[in-house]
């Protein structure tokens, strides 16, 4: 069983309303670059808007460091952070849902792979679980990914590299990938999603 009643930020008394920072709804406002209405103060992390996760405090506070040294940042791209649940099995996902490609009006391909299918995973009795991959019918971008299996939350990192350079599925599906590995099961919902599979 999980049991997540999640957070909330812990921002009062800490002096923000005295400086004049501004906030809404517990979080204080901040641009792209994380600095506040107040010039010279920022603020990242769970205080901000986005996932309260440790790797986008950590990006975030890259790009506001960075910004304040005056180079040249992207702002984070808040549609592309895996979430990750390490519970048995592991759970990962990005970017969109299968739901919310619809509902986004968007013509779309999934791909689902098994692990029971992987030959990796049947030796390592670790066949329980699959990866989903959602790709644009049109163009092949990769909109999301969700996975369920033993060591997913270090293989979300593969389509979250995918999914920054818009790789599309014909390219993934062409993406030579070792065997045998867990892995591999990305290929090979790649493939699924366009009809090529081989391995099911």
């Amino acid at each position: 069983m999980l049991s997540a009643v999640g957070i909330e930020t812990n921002i009062q008394g800490i002096g923000l309303e005295d400086v004049g920072i501004a906030t809404d709804k517990g979080k204080v406002l901040v641009n792209d670059f994380y600095q506040t209405n107040i010039p010279g103060y920022y603020a990242i992390g769970d205080i901000v808007k986005g996932p309260a996760l440790a790797h986008v405090a950590s990006a975030e506070g890259i790009i506001c460091v960075e910004k304040i040294a005056g180079m040249h940042v992207e702002a984070l791209d808040y549609g592309n952070i895996p979430g990750c649940t390490y519970c048995n099995p592991e759970v990962a996902s990005v970017g969109m849902t299968e739901k919310a490609a619809k509902d986004a009006g968007k013509e779309i391909k999934i791909g689902k792979f098994p692990f029971s299918a992987s030959g990796k995973a049947s030796a390592a009795g670790a066949g329980d679980g699959f990866i989903k991959l959602i790709f644009d019918a049109k163009y092949g971008e990769l909109l999301g990914a969700h996975m369920i299996g033993a060591n997913v939350t270090e293989m979300i990192a593969e389509i979250v590299a995918i999914r920054k350079l818009e790789t599309t599925g014909h390219e993934l599906i062409k993406t030579v990938h070792p065997h045998p590995t867990m892995s591999e099961a990305i290929m090979e919902a790649a493939a699924a999603a366009y009809g090529e599979v081989i391995h099911l």
